[in-house]
């Protein structure tokens, strides 16, 4: 399967000019000024006057549905392949919320693989927001050993649904978590959901500051859900840390203004990920009439905070895409993805002017087709 996306501005997300991209069985093979290998009979994938980046990641996503807070009837059903596709998601990381119970790993590792058999790549975390830790082989570390698409941990901490573990039980986590990424090759996370309990990032900083090494594997996540808890995560991110701005859900500002407090900070761009909290259960209240609704978060507002930071002039377009592309798959310690190079996956968005999605290609193979005839 040979094609060749032809004269578009390429964003590798660093801007490369007008190239063409030479793509064969799903892997970029070339890119070039000009590619020509009309032997093969490639097909051509005309992208002139049109943007190519890389395919999003998205590094928080409930594929399986989240909720169940409100009884049976709030829990969120599943997604599919084609509603990440549709918003140029061609990575994603699921994980379970709240609920280990009713929503089992067992069921996350089957729509892990389903998505995966129907076009975006997926990868898991084992457990959920509590302790004891649910696995599915025993232990954490087994579960990224044995497990082919298990690359972290979930916890929770300062929310009044976690378990409240202690500083010890966290670095526990990590040592299974750094046990298992050196067998298996994964590197491994611990993803952290960060609640608004006023003990916020406290042990996360003391585990910072006492063991620096150790920084690497800890993956906070919707950090920008109070002011004092982005404070905090600054502190994270400074000292060399990940932090990841929910883009769904609660925050105290708008994501892509959080970007530009955290910049003004010092805080490194490489620093910094966004994710969609993607079919989480987000209640609301109608201060009016006291009814509660509890509705999926979207899957769209990675991409439309990405566009907010262009267009409010707080970073060029290859910049804004770092945080959905190079950063997470940094964060992730995931291979082939998030760079358009040769060697790597030829998971692409084709973007018009306007930054809206024309296309999307995942693993060579068009998936979405907006343009029209």
């Amino acid at each position: 399967m040979v094609k060749i996306v032809k004269g578009g501005e390429v964003y590798a997300p660093i801007k490369l000019g007008k190239k063409d991209i030479l793509i064969v069985n799903g892997r970029i093979i070339a890119i070039e000024d000009s590619i020509t290998v009309s032997e093969l009979s490639p097909e051509i994938i005309d992208a002139r006057d049109k943007i190519v980046c890389p395919g999003f990641i998205d590094q928080h996503v409930h594929i399986t549905g989240g909720g169940g807070q409100f009884g049976f009837a709030s829990f969120i059903p599943e997604l599919f392949a084609g509603d990440l596709l549709a918003v140029g998601t061609t990575t994603v990381l699921g994980l379970l919320g709240t609920d280990g119970f009713v929503k089992e790993l067992s069921t996350l590792y089957s729509k892990t693989k389903a998505l995966d058999e129907t076009g975006v790549t997926a990868y898991m975390l084992t457990s959920f927001y509590g302790l004891p830790e649910k696995t599915l082989c025993g232990s954490v570390a087994e579960d990224l050993i044995f497990i082919d698409k298990v690359i972290g941990c979930k916890l929770a901490i300062s929310d009044d649904r976690s378990s409240f573990p202690t500083q010890h039980e966290i670095l526990r986590l990590i040592n299974q978590i750094r046990l298992g990424g050196f067998t298996s090759g994964k590197g491994g996370i611990l993803h952290i959901h960060l609640g608004a309990l006023e003990s916020r990032i406290d042990d996360l900083l003391a585990i910072a500051e006492k063991f620096p090494t150790l920084i690497s594997y800890i993956s906070p996540t919707h950090c920008s859900r109070t002011q004092k808890l982005f404070s905090d995560s600054i502190k994270v991110a400074k000292a060399g840390g990940m932090i990841d701005i929910s883009t769904g859900g609660t925050t105290f500002t708008n994501p892509h203004k959080a970007v530009k407090m955290a910049l003004d900070e010092g805080v490194p761009l490489d620093n910094m990920t966004f994710s969609s909290d993607g079919r989480g259960g987000v209640k609301r209240e109608n201060p009016a009439t006291g009814e509660i609704t509890y509705t999926p978060a979207p899957l769209d507002l990675n991409l439309k905070e990405m566009v907010n930071l262009v267009r409010n002039n707080i970073l060029p377009l290859e910049d804004a895409l770092r945080l959905i592309t190079t950063n997470p798959a940094k964060n992730m310690k995931i291979k082939r993805k998030g760079t358009l190079r040769p060697g790597f996956d030829a998971d692409m968005v084709i973007l018009n002017e306007q930054l809206e999605i024309d296309q999307v290609i995942s693993m060579g193979i068009i998936r979405v087709n907006n343009r029209v005839s």
